[in-house]
């Protein structure tokens, strides 16, 4: 995937279908919207590109970064997994954000992203003060020579599925939930650091470490049983999201995770952490012993839950 971040001066050469917008967890709808550009690439040999901000336009506006599900990496390694060709994640300036919706157009989807074909949501927005929308993309349609397709929100029962609706329901610990409306697992992505090595050797729980950005959305603090994705493969864990009080003292917020059957040395090593199912809040104990038979617990419902709900690789 070719990526063009903070870019402002480039241009795609091949004709392209062209969709646009947040996509802050790719949920349902969004890979709705992706799947149809997926069928015009079979269809017209069109490349694959994405349009999106280096941050929520909010963000620049207010001058507060808002938590998102996925962060802009996390949206990078999502867009190459499922084969986009092309990610812009074009910088949020003053002079886009003065940009009339029609010069939009004009500008960046035709002759920065050379739309030969547009997919976008019923309630797409774009331009100064979000005055474009899909019935202006069907207007200059013929003046531009692209095809444009307008997709219908995906809805769970009468609902939306937004990532708004599924923070609610990850703010809850309600991972079944908020999974099904991705469609996929919610996910933490990081690079393996040093812990305080109390788990491995004081415990008997060797745990690997990453710290999430400031800017991720996280579910409760507190024990999920997991699905770790490494170099090595998929594996079955318990992660616990916090601070870790009983070993530590005005630590930052960390993901930890004790991974079943994996023995291999992945500091300085990019994993996934996909979170399943909300076991327990996090607590301070006591004592390191009643620490380490709470953690024999957790694994012990870890690995019933992998077992019986068959989520494994």
């Amino acid at each position: 995937m070719k990526c063009f971040i903070g870019e402002t001066e480039f241009k795609i050469e091949e004709p392209t279908v062209v969709t646009i917008g947040k996509f802050d967890g790719r949920h349902k709808g969004h890979q709705k919207l992706l799947g149809r550009m997926m069928e015009f690439k079979r269809r017209r040999g069109y490349g694959t590109a994405v349009f999106t901000f280096d941050m929520a336009p909010a963000a620049r506006i207010s001058g507060e970064a808002p938590k998102v599900i996925t962060t802009n990496q996390e949206r990078r390694n999502n867009m190459a997994k499922m084969g986009i060709d092309y990610l812009a994640e074009y910088p949020f300036t003053s002079d886009v954000i003065h940009l009339p919706a029609e010069e939009f157009v004009r500008k960046i989807l035709i002759e920065k992203m050379n739309a030969k074909a547009i997919v976008v949501g019923t309630d797409c927005g774009f331009g100064y003060q979000r005055s474009g929308d899909a019935r202006l993309l069907a207007r200059l349609a013929d003046t531009w020579g692209y095809e444009l397709e307008v997709v219908i929100k995906e809805k769970d029962e009468e609902r939306d599925i937004s990532s708004t609706y599924i923070k609610e329901e990850l703010s809850r610990g309600h991972m079944e939930k908020a999974n099904k409306l991705l469609g996929e697992p919610y996910a933490i992505h990081g690079t393996v650091v040093h812990g305080n090595h109390v788990g491995g050797p004081v415990l008997g729980f060797p745990t690997v470490n990453i710290l999430p950005p400031e800017e991720k959305f996280l579910p409760p603090f507190g024990v999920y049983v997991s699905r770790v994705l490494t170099e090595e493969g998929c594996y079955g864990g318990i992660t616990n999201i916090g601070k870790k009080p009983t070993v530590e003292k005005d630590s930052p917020t960390g993901v930890e995770t004790f991974i079943f059957g994996l023995n291999e040395d992945l500091y300085g090593k990019n994993i996934e952490v996909q979170l399943l199912n909300f076991e327990r809040p996090e607590q301070k104990f006591d004592s390191l012993q009643q620490l380490k038979e709470q953690l024999e617990r957790d694994k012990e419902y870890g690995l019933l839950y992998l077992d019986r709900e068959k989520v494994l690789c």
